[in-house]
């Protein structure tokens, strides 16, 4: 995965490609204070005002039959909000696809995605019912592919453990309502989050059809104060048996 930095500035962190979270948050009772505030200095990492990535998609299946996909994708921040773009590149099934998300940072306002189709020469935007469903036959979903609300979760603290070395955090996030749970398709997730930087490199998210989504970082760098993802995997498993997986790089 290329990226280029072309400004910096402090704003949202994405939990999983995009998947980022938005403060403004008023804890419940089932909330936890340490938990909530790692998460807090989560989403105030800088990422970069704006990005360039030259991207290649992986889609494993579960003989382990491979299809490559390469994209182009930019992001630019807009004051809070931030504007991303996916451009597939190829093969010749996706060539021209494009993905664009609006992300706002005032949580009462929902999020906008738009998927355009070069076969059918149309724009089609997704509505919040369809956001859990698959981005373009990845184990990404549209819903991954925008920011979480701080404000839409309850946050625990479960223990402090390493990854690839480093210690880290790991923290439970569950949705407040059965609409969050409904939107984004997921009862639960656990997030791993390195101490030295507060950056997610790992997650379980727990479908509500009883699969796991497991997000993988396997390489990040530093660039510019930044840190950035080399190399990315979701692999979605029912009990031990691996059904799709999606590798990023």
């Amino acid at each position: 995965m290329t990226t280029r930095i072309i400004n910096m500035n402090a704003k949202k962190i994405l939990f999983l490609l995009g998947m980022g979270a938005t403060l403004l948050s008023t804890p419940s009772m089932a909330d936890d204070a340490n938990a909530r505030a790692i998460m807090e200095k989560v989403d105030a990492r800088d990422d970069g005002q704006t990005l360039e990535q030259d991207m290649l998609m992986v889609l494993i299946d579960k003989n382990g039959k491979q299809r490559t996909r390469d994209l182009k994708s930019y992001s630019k921040d807009f004051g809070a909000d931030e504007h991303r773009t996916l451009f597939f590149k190829s093969p010749s099934d996706v060539k021209n696809t494009a993905f664009l998300t609006y992300d706002y940072d005032d949580a009462s306002k929902d999020d906008d995605q738009w998927l355009y189709l070069p076969a059918l020469k149309k724009v089609k935007r997704i509505p919040s019912a369809d956001k859990s469903s698959s981005f373009m036959g990845s184990d990404f979903s549209y819903f991954d592919m925008t920011d979480r609300d701080l404000e839409n979760y309850d946050f625990k603290l479960l223990k402090e453990t390493k990854v690839r070395g480093h210690d880290a955090w790991m923290i439970e996030s569950t949705p407040r309502n059965q609409e969050v749970i409904d939107e984004s398709g997921y009862k639960k997730s656990i997030a791993i989050v390195r101490k030295d930087n507060y950056m997610v490199v790992r997650s379980i998210n727990f479908i509500t059809n009883g699969k796991k989504k497991y997000l993988d970082l396997k390489k990040i760098h530093k660039q510019n104060g930044i840190w950035l993802v080399d190399e990315m995997t979701m692999t979605t498993k029912k009990g031990k048996d691996t059904i799709h997986k999606t590798i990023l790089t």
